[in-house]
């Protein structure tokens, strides 16, 4: 079984993904990591993200990379936006994902484009979503528990960019496929936000149930 879950930033879906793995007893993979590995390499190497040849040379980053801890910070997550919107790059990542999503038994997917790109055949799809304000104020939240001192109103000015670049691409834009269930987590808690992933998920691969 392949779930795929896609989504703007902060909206919840890497939460609804990891339970709904857990749940399921798939494995799961955040896509987004694979493009933070890449930005993360450009900023190491001293590239240019906006350099389409930079970020595709990239793209052939060491596994542990995944690991650092470095991919989950604001800065590398606005540099990953960037070079996510290079063709090459997101086809230099394309089979890989693929891959994963296609292996024996199945997987949880999160990302942008899991469902219209990745997994169209998807078995159940999700598109997670919540308001500009409120993810703002999830990103501002998780970026202070760890040190950060952007305020507010900058993580929502980055969040609105990042919306803008994601679902303004000319390479798989972030669209929600039009077979996707909505899931709207905007003024759900973790706890019902998962509950009603599971029940969306089972509605689809056991209708009538």
């Amino acid at each position: 079984m392949i779930i795929a879950i896609d989504g703007p930033a902060a909206s919840g879906k890497g939460t609804v993904s990891k339970a709904l793995a857990r749940h399921y007893r798939l494995p799961h993979l955040d896509t987004g990591l694979l493009y933070r590995a890449v930005a993360a390499t450009v900023r190491r190497l001293e590239l240019d993200a906006t350099i389409e040849a930079d970020a595709v040379a990239a793209c052939d980053f060491d596994e542990l990379t995944l690991a650092d801890p470095v991919l989950r910070t604001d800065e590398i997550g606005q540099l990953a936006s960037v070079v996510s919107a290079h063709p090459l790059v997101r086809a230099a990542l394309l089979q890989r994902q693929k891959r994963f999503a296609h292996q024996p038994g199945g997987a949880v997917l999160d990302g942008r484009d899991i469902g219209t790109v990745i997994a169209p055949d998807a078995d159940a799809k999700l598109f997670v979503k919540a308001t500009p304000q409120i993810r703002a104020r999830r990103r501002h939240t998780e970026l202070q528990s760890h040190g950060s001192t952007l305020s507010f109103d900058k993580v929502l000015t980055d969040i609105r960019a990042r919306d803008a670049r994601d679902s303004g691409r000319s390479a798989a834009p972030l669209v929600m496929a039009a077979d996707a269930l909505l899931l709207d987590t905007s003024f759900l808690s973790i706890e019902a936000s998962v509950e009603k992933a599971i029940a969306l998920v089972e509605g689809r691969i056991s209708p009538g149930r």
